[in-house]
């Protein structure tokens, strides 16, 4: 499930999100005074039936209007957001225009367009993923596949042949897009739920996954096959405040340029690095980004490096660049400061989700201990069966309540 902070990035383009609304600008200082702004809960709204009845016949609820999960599409031409009130926007982007507001079925945990943008994917938490035209961008939806269990993310090849799925029963599914009822192979072996997935797009033939279970995995997707797994509580330093919590990994961001994979923690202040070594078909582990707050969400500009969202007010944004192999924070740079002046204007619409955790938190399943609970119950019943056994049988010599003595008959000892 998303935050409902964020931070996306395409190109020159950048887009913050925080509550029901999303602010959106350049990298660029020749495009600084760009600034694009659209707040959800000024939407168009459902009809006064919808409301009463949601889209599937159900009983409808009114929604909060929150962002739920926002992408652009690969030319950076679209972008796409869904939110709280079951609803689905596009935007152009070249110049910042909204082209529609649909509603969906059912409230969404994920989305993202097909390689040729001819279509958004959106993942809801019935387990169902839906097809919408981008261009008809007031068609209906379309469903596509399905799954038994909550859906976390959603993710398409580069050649659009495969539709890739994550849910919370720790699967990931490979169903061909054209028929999604032909399954190409499931990717097995997190514990946990499977947060996010993303196909390599220089090397379409592998697939990351993060999961609750603290690991961060390479797949050859179509055969299923696991190439590598890194387990994130082997690289933790032990004097970390955190080491000991129980985390999921929430965010997978990718540099092509060099390789790199950029992994963060729900609710930690930092963020993993990682070389993706497509020789020996390996993650290595390079180094580990600390931060005094708690790190939102991050992403890569091809051009510059990793830009990090964190909660702070007086320096919302960091930008991380690789200086001789080893990565660290440009804090000079007049871009990084013309941005966070931006994010500091409009700090509200942060800080009203600054309580928000993404709920990966709930998605964790309850164990249940059968044995223990019987052993602690039957302990029970034999001590409240001992103790009535105590109170009706004294035993000898105890000076209990005297036996009732015969009629006429005066008790031992009694004087007359």
């Amino acid at each position: 499930m998303a935050s409902s902070v964020g931070l996306a990035l395409c190109g020159e383009a950048l887009v913050v999100r925080g509550g029901s609304r999303l602010l959106a600008t350049s990298t660029s200082s020749s495009d600084g005074d760009s600034l694009f702004t659209y707040d959800c809960s000024t939407a168009q709204k459902k009809t006064q039936e919808q409301e009463q009845k949601g889209e599937d016949g159900q009983p409808g609820d009114k929604g909060s209007d929150t962002i739920l999960a926002s992408t652009f599409s690969k030319s950076g031409s679209y972008f796409a957001l869904t939110d709280d009130s079951k609803r689905l926007i596009l935007f152009r982007t070249k110049p910042w225009q909204c082209l529609s507001v649909r509603t969906v079925v059912r409230r969404c945990t994920a989305l993202t367009f097909t390689a040729s943008e001819e279509k958004v994917l959106v993942a809801d938490k019935s387990g169902d993923v839906y097809s919408f035209s981008v261009p008809e961008p007031h068609g209906g939806g379309k469903l596509e596949l399905g799954h038994l269990s909550m859906l976390l993310d959603v993710a398409v090849s580069p050649d659009d042949r495969f539709v890739l799925t994550a849910d919370r029963d720790e699967k990931i599914r490979v169903s061909w897009a054209t028929a999604p009822h032909s399954i190409e192979s499931f990717c097995l072996g997190h514990t946990e739920f499977v947060s996010r997935i993303f196909v390599v797009p220089d090397h379409p033939e592998l697939l990351l996954s993060s999961s609750g279970d603290r690991t961060l995995r390479l797949w050859e997707y179509r055969s299923g096959r696991e190439l590598h797994c890194c387990h994130l509580s082997g690289l933790q330093e032990p004097a970390e405040p955190w080491s000991d919590q129980r985390f999921a990994a929430s965010r997978i961001a990718y540099w092509p340029r060099e390789q790199c994979v950029a992994l963060l923690c729900d609710r930690l202040p930092v963020v993993f690095l990682f070389q993706l070594d497509t020789a020996r078909r390996q993650l290595v582990h390079r180094q580990q980004l600390s931060f005094q707050h708690r790190v939102w969400d991050a992403a890569f500009e091809e051009s510059r490096g990793l830009w990090v969202l964190q909660d702070c007010q007086e320096a919302p944004l960091v930008l991380c660049r690789p200086v001789d192999g080893h990565w660290q924070s440009d804090g000079d740079s007049a871009e990084v400061e013309r941005l966070s002046a931006v994010l500091r204007g409009n700090w509200a619409m942060l800080e009203g989700s600054a309580g928000t955790d993404g709920g990966f938190s709930s998605l964790y399943k309850a164990t249940c201990d059968n044995m223990t609970t019987y052993l602690k119950r039957k302990e029970e019943r034999l001590q409240q069966q001992l103790e009535r056994k105590r109170r009706r049988d004294p035993p000898p010599g105890h000076n209990g309540p005297a036996k009732r003595a015969k009629a006429g008959e005066e008790p031992q000892g009694c004087s007359s």
